[in-house]
């Protein structure tokens, strides 16, 4: 069976939780769980042997810490960018810091994370699995107070898209996720009491298997994953 090396960026709760747990279930694979939130991976992850987890802030210095956690693998072979910071609120009442965070952690922090990565994906290739939402796929459904979030999300889209091309000759594939409702604590900051078709790990299960296959037959492409927005 291939080994394979996993890094999973946002991976403290929720979905990317859900996913490091998935992926470990291969004895074979090494998965690396980042997050800011060192403690709660501690309880997520103890006992699973072969889970890293490395504290990690999207908000200052990103290439620096990718790069530091980076140096100690040998490759990586799937890269899933599934971090996110949500902000909630009127347009009108969003600050400078709001859209700042937002961008940083929603976008510049994946692209900083990719570039600190790609030198462990070369020669062998590898897939980057961008996670974005359906707030930021063209042409669905919007929602007042989301702005920061969504269009941060749709530049992740745009991102992907220009990744794949300058990279076309290389075999290194990006796609990109616009997940819909899954139920996770995101979710609930942004639609309070709402209940999603899908659980987070339902969700994490389509991802995972994604990431592993996908990119054998497509690169650059924006996909909805969605069987509602609220």
């Amino acid at each position: 069976m291939n080994k394979k090396t996993i890094v999973v960026v946002g991976a403290s709760r929720g979905i990317g939780a859900s996913l490091v747990k998935l992926l470990a279930r291969n004895k074979e694979n090494k998965v690396v769980a980042l997050s800011r939130n060192a403690a709660e991976m501690q309880k997520q992850f103890q006992g699973i042997d072969n889970v890293d987890f490395f504290s990690f802030d999207l908000t200052n210095k990103v290439y620096e810490q990718a790069t530091a956690v980076f140096s100690n693998l040998q490759k990586i072979d799937i890269l899933i960018n599934n971090a996110g910071y949500l902000v909630n609120k009127p347009f009108r009442q969003l600050t400078e810091e709001d859209l700042q965070k937002s961008y940083q952690v929603n976008v510049f922090g994946v692209i900083q994370t990719v570039q600190a990565a790609i030198s462990k994906m070369e020669p062998i290739g590898g897939h980057i699995v961008n996670i974005s939402s359906m707030g930021g796929f063209q042409g669905t459904v919007k929602f007042a107070g989301l702005t920061a979030y969504s269009t941060s999300k749709a530049a992740l889209c745009s991102f992907t898209e220009l990744f794949a091309e300058e990279h076309k000759d290389s075999n290194i594939k990006m796609n990109c996720l616009c997940l819909g409702a899954a139920q996770t604590e995101m979710l609930e900051e942004a639609f309070p009491g709402y209940q999603a078709p899908v659980s987070a790990e339902k969700m994490a299960e389509f991802i995972a298997d994604f990431a592993e296959k996908g990119h054998q037959w497509i690169n650059g492409k924006i996909i909805p994953i969605s069987l509602s927005t609220p």
